[in-house]
């Protein structure tokens, strides 16, 4: 069996889920004691996708979220890098278009889609300022971005209770209903490891979106972020320089 651990490397977690296909979702909606649903249909919503509209559903994993998009109408494109996520989401959608990728490398072309979406897989990315980077080129000027992520519960007794939920109680749950019980002890560490719903925002702002903003569901363990490309083109310009600087800077760090 196969644990990733929080370096991230891109083979070993896409390995892990490999793993966990089979019985993925069954695992995620006992583990979220069937928060998973509404964790769903809140997103969708904030999507809110419209008929002709390309949506681009990063982390689709089996695609039931691409599945809940697509029956508005508009055209879902799944994204993931678990080829046994992606055998397992054209098996059980086959009307859906899905394709093995790296977050980090969108194989897309430049402002593609009207919305880019992604629940609870920015977190396994290993640099996910990049990723950010990725969605906001291939998302139209004007278009949207809605991450769904677990996070951090801003009331300490809640936060504590939830830690000790996911540490001490979701392994025994995750032997039952997983076939990769130790894949969820990965899951507890990069859910503690992952920044909270402010330094999130400021990724976001950073990697170019505006009108920023983020809701908690259930009381915070989970929050979902929301922001739109600019539709001003001198806005947009005025992100590929900073980003243009920024990597040269990068550039120059790296030669010392």
């Amino acid at each position: 069996m196969t644990k990733a651990d929080l370096s991230k490397q891109p083979s070993a977690v896409a390995a892990m889920f490999d793993d966990v296909a089979p019985r993925y979702d069954r695992a995620n909606a006992v583990l979220s004691v069937g928060n998973s649903a509404l964790w769903r249909i809140a997103t969708v919503r904030a999507v809110d996708p419209q008929p002709g509209e390309r949506i681009l559903d990063i982390a689709a994993g089996t695609g039931t979220s691409s599945a809940a998009f697509a029956k508005s109408g508009a055209t879902v494109v799944g994204v993931d890098f678990s080829e046994g996520m992606v055998a397992e989401g054209r098996r059980r959608h086959p009307q859906l278009e899905f394709v093995v990728g790296d977050a980090e490398q969108l194989p897309f072309g430049d402002d593609e889609f009207d919305a880019v979406t992604i629940s609870f897989g920015l977190r396994n990315v290993q640099r996910p300022q990049k990723a950010l980077a990725e969605m906001y080129r291939v998302t139209k000027p004007g278009g949207r971005i809605v991450i769904t992520e677990f996070s951090r519960p801003p009331i300490g007794v809640l936060r504590a209770g939830y830690h000790a939920y996911l540490k001490h109680v979701m392994p025994h749950i995750a032997k039952v209903t997983s076939s990769n019980a130790d894949a969820y002890e990965y899951l507890f560490e990069s859910i503690a490891d992952w920044p909270d719903q402010a330094t999130l925002c400021q990724w976001m702002r950073a990697a170019g979106f505006t009108r920023v903003a983020y809701r908690n569901l259930t009381t915070g363990v989970v929050a979902m972020h929301r922001g739109r490309k600019p539709l001003d083109s001198a806005i947009r310009a005025s992100v590929a320089k900073r980003r243009r600087a920024r990597s040269a800077s990068s550039a120059s760090a790296a030669a010392e």
